[in-house]
């Protein structure tokens, strides 16, 4: 075990991995020489050289198009977007052929491709930098999609995705790459896609998140003494662990979801949705949902009034207990 950061945990799961698998590239903006806008993949491109570690021009549509090819072709990339408001830039190769491919070939060919990305606010980042994207991608059938909250579920799910057999977008929340550390195993480990988390087990609520908005919820828990909250990280948008989150909502009745995304549309929607729909009896009070807001992500100066803080979540929890 080793204690470290998340940056730390996603570079020592590629290395691994590069190790690991000769079919494993990584191809991004700056992931070469630099490592990485984040340093992600520092030092790869000096153990694996440059045809397993490739700096590709300014142009996400190429990489996200390359990707998709190589993937046929047998290869297992790993590309990175800067940002994963870059990523719309290529949209139309993630809807249109990742997704799509397995079942267009009638499941001769897929697309065993991983598209890492920087992802939501909280770091007083330019325009475009600060995008919470998860609903659009959940929304393209046949991709999967994770959002760890922490190194050690970061190093594994990211092994988990490289390993699998179809595509998956993994956003990493860039407020959390350094913020504080934990152990992680020094050796390979995965965690499986589509497995939720219970965090913290309660009897009077559920609380539902994920990313860098699960450990503002931890930190509510251990602020909140009135309720006695079930705290679950989602960490997997698609396929959704409904199991899980079913099991703890019959136990105890109220459900709290929070995430950083606008609340129009977004994945608090789609499970408050399944909720109603498979456990609506045993609900005691309406699903509260505590979001951004839909709005664009403002510039810098204004982001902490756009992002979830402890009293909002808190407002929402009681919301629900009092009701």
């Amino acid at each position: 075990m080793t204690k470290m950061h998340m940056v730390a945990a996603l570079n020592q799961a590629l290395d691994q991995e590069l190790a690991r698998d000769p079919h494993v590239i990584i191809l991004g903006e700056d992931v070469g020489v630099d490592g990485g806008v984040f340093r992600v993949t520092d030092g790869l491109f000096k153990k694996y050289g440059k045809d397993r570690v490739m700096d590709t021009p300014i142009a996400e549509a190429g990489i996200i198009g390359a990707s998709t090819g190589l993937a046929i072709a047998g290869l297992k990339p790993v590309c990175e977007i800067q940002f994963s408001g870059f990523m719309y830039q290529g949209f139309h190769h993630i809807k249109q052929h990742l997704g799509m491919m397995r079942m267009r070939t009638y499941g001769t060919f897929t697309c065993p491709i991983v598209i890492r990305s920087p992802a939501t606010g909280g770091i007083r980042a330019l325009e475009l930098h600060s995008e919470s994207p998860e609903a659009f991608y959940v929304h393209c059938q046949g991709i999967k999609v994770v959002m760890p909250s922490g190194p050690y579920d970061a190093k594994g799910l990211l092994i988990s995705a490289i390993r699998d057999p179809d595509p998956v977008i993994f956003l990493e929340p860039e407020k959390l790459y350094r913020s504080f550390k934990e152990e992680v195993p020094d050796e390979p480990y995965t965690i499986p896609i589509g497995t939720a988390k219970v965090i913290k087990e309660g009897k009077d609520v559920t609380v539902l998140s994920w990313g860098s908005m699960l450990r503002l919820c931890m930190d509510v828990v251990q602020q909140y003494q009135a309720a006695d909250i079930e705290l679950i990280d989602v960490r997997t948008l698609w396929p959704l662990d409904m199991d899980t989150i079913l099991k703890s909502v019959k136990k105890t009745g109220r459900v709290v979801i929070v995430h950083e995304a606008p609340k129009a549309a977004g994945m608090g929607a789609e499970l408050a949705a399944r909720i109603q729909e498979n456990v609506m009896l045993s609900l005691q009070a309406p699903i509260i949902r505590v979001s951004g807001l839909d709005m664009p992500f403002p510039q810098f100066a204004l982001e902490k009034y756009y992002l979830p803080d402890a009293n909002r979540i808190i407002r929402g929890i009681r919301k629900a207990v009092e009701f």
